[in-house]
């Protein structure tokens, strides 16, 4: 249970880090102002914290057994099996969205239009898995940490938790992509 809780404590963690990461993405992309250095301080503290978290959270997964038979009660462990797809599918994502400026650049200088958008749409979706994996995740932090028991709490937490999420996953979408958009196709 102690790695259960490290995690949960990681995973919060990650939701503030990640929250100043994309705020400063967002107001870069939309002002077009871009230092280095603050986005270095904005991603690289994110990053070892979410590293954390995804070590505790497979290590939980494949070394502690939580009692969970996701095959045979299915419906109560929906929302773990999308957590724990979400999670996995952050990894590929996440490597392309390291190098989608990079990969952006090359597409549009050669030309390559359905290459360059076809990264967008993965870039989108990266924000997406993302936003989906907090909005299964959140309240269950708090579970694990013993500050939440009453489901009518937990149920009104996940309502305010998706809605947020979707509202950072559609600022993040639409200024990061027209950013791009502009900056590689109409400059």
């Amino acid at each position: 249970m102690r790695l259960k809780k490290i995690n949960a404590i990681l995973s919060l963690l990650s939701v503030l880090l990640l929250a100043v990461h994309v705020g400063y993405n967002i107001f870069s992309y939309i002002t077009f102002y871009y230092n280095p250095t603050l986005k270095l301080f904005t991603a690289i503290p994110f990053m070892v914290v979410v590293c954390g978290h995804a070590v505790c959270g497979m290590c939980s997964v494949f070394l502690a057994s939580d009692g969970t038979d996701l095959i045979m009660y299915r419906k109560q462990n929906r929302g773990t099996v999308i957590q724990r797809v979400s999670a996995s599918l952050i990894f590929p994502l996440l490597i392309l969205h390291i190098n989608a400026l990079n990969l952006l650049k090359t597409f549009s200088s050669n030309g390559q239009l359905l290459l360059f958008f076809l990264v967008v749409i993965l870039q989108a979706l990266f924000f997406a898995v993302i936003a989906l994996h907090i909005a299964t995740s959140f309240s269950k932090a708090f579970i694990t940490l013993g500050l939440l028991s009453d489901m009518d709490k937990k149920k009104r937490i996940d309502l305010i938790t998706r809605i947020v999420c979707v509202v950072s996953c559609a600022a993040a979408v639409y200024s990061v992509v027209q950013g791009e958009i502009f900056m590689f196709l109409l400059m």
